[in-house]
């Protein structure tokens, strides 16, 4: 099986697709018709050779897809808003401070916001509930693993209550729907709803999988760190976020690229993951995965090529 650069996400009624520098935003609206809304992004590890190096390649990767997802996130929901209403106060003295940047500012205060909760659930949290153990358990290794525990357990119990709620059903349906295409796509199969079917809606490189490696990555880096004051302690766990990140991303590129007994096998718990993260999408979803392929990317030529021996010409 030969692997593309195609990367994706689930979005309102729709679904992502991203290759190198260009991405696409295909949504079913409300009437039912596809709209696409075709985009470029040039990553800052095409301006500047740094942000190319390992580690630090996976925390510009994560933060530019975060950026990328929020903003074709905002596109696909804008379809689906109620009807507008008259702006309030508040609207209407932020549209005199920003003018027309004031979308770009909102989505900017949302990613801060979004990016500062998780880490004061999935990062803080842990470790203030495993230091209430202090007077119980003095092994500062065995409290550090019962954080990584307990971070896991959270992570976990949210991802099942979202799979719950009726409008995330479809969002992993989408999800589905974006990994069993690219799926097809990689095994040399023509994007047709027939063949994609056939395919698993998991995927070795999905985002979920990312954040579970982050998780059990993290319960590593906090083993070595051997501080009294808490809150320092705090602050490690907050700093030492993007070196994790880094760390998790050069191992799903690995995982990408191979497909090794070992790594199959350290790739399992998140495949596993995907479960709750995917669901088997409907003809209409994946219709739309396709088109958002086909904005981004000749997947007939790469079929062709792949099929003739001659994709390292291609």
């Amino acid at each position: 099986m030969k692997r593309t650069s195609i990367g994706g996400q689930a979005v309102m009624e729709g679904i992502m697709m991203k290759n190198m520098d260009q991405y696409a935003v295909a949504v079913r609206k409300p009437d039912h018709e596809i709209e696409i809304m075709h985009g470029e992004y040039k990553s800052l590890g095409d301006r500047y050779a740094i942000c190319r190096l390992p580690i630090i390649r996976g925390v510009v990767n994560f933060g530019e897809s975060l950026y990328i997802g929020m903003r074709t996130l905002s596109y696909s929901s804008a379809f689906y808003e109620e009807e507008e209403t008259e702006p309030g106060k508040v609207e209407q003295f932020l549209t005199r401070i920003f003018g027309d940047k004031l979308e770009s500012v909102l989505m900017g205060v949302t990613i801060v916001f979004s990016v500062v909760l998780a880490l004061g659930i999935f990062m803080l949290l842990p470790f203030y509930l495993s230091d209430l153990m202090k007077r119980y358990i003095t092994s500062y290794t065995i409290r550090t693993l019962l954080e990584g525990v307990i971070r896991v357990g959270i992570f976990l119990l949210y991802i099942w209550l979202i799979s719950k709620m009726e409008d995330i059903k479809r969002v992993f349906m989408y999800h589905g729907a974006e990994h069993k295409t690219i799926n097809c796509l990689e095994h040399g199969e023509d994007l047709t709803p027939e063949n994609i079917k056939k395919y698993s809606r998991f995927h070795k490189r999905c985002g979920t999988s990312f954040m579970l490696i982050v998780m059990i990555v993290s319960i590593v880096v906090f083993l070595f760190i051997r501080v009294d004051q808490v809150a320092l302690k705090c602050l490690l766990r907050i700093v030492l976020v993007p070196l994790i990140a880094g760390i998790s991303y050069e191992f799903i590129r690995l995982a990408g690229r191979s497909d090794s007994k070992l790594v199959n096998a350290l790739s399992k718990p998140g495949m596993s993951l995907q479960f709750f993260t995917t669901k088997e999408p409907d003809e209409d979803m994946i219709e739309v995965a396709i088109a958002s392929v086909e904005s981004i990317f000749d997947w007939r030529s790469y079929v062709e090529a792949m099929r003739n021996g001659e994709l390292e010409d291609w």
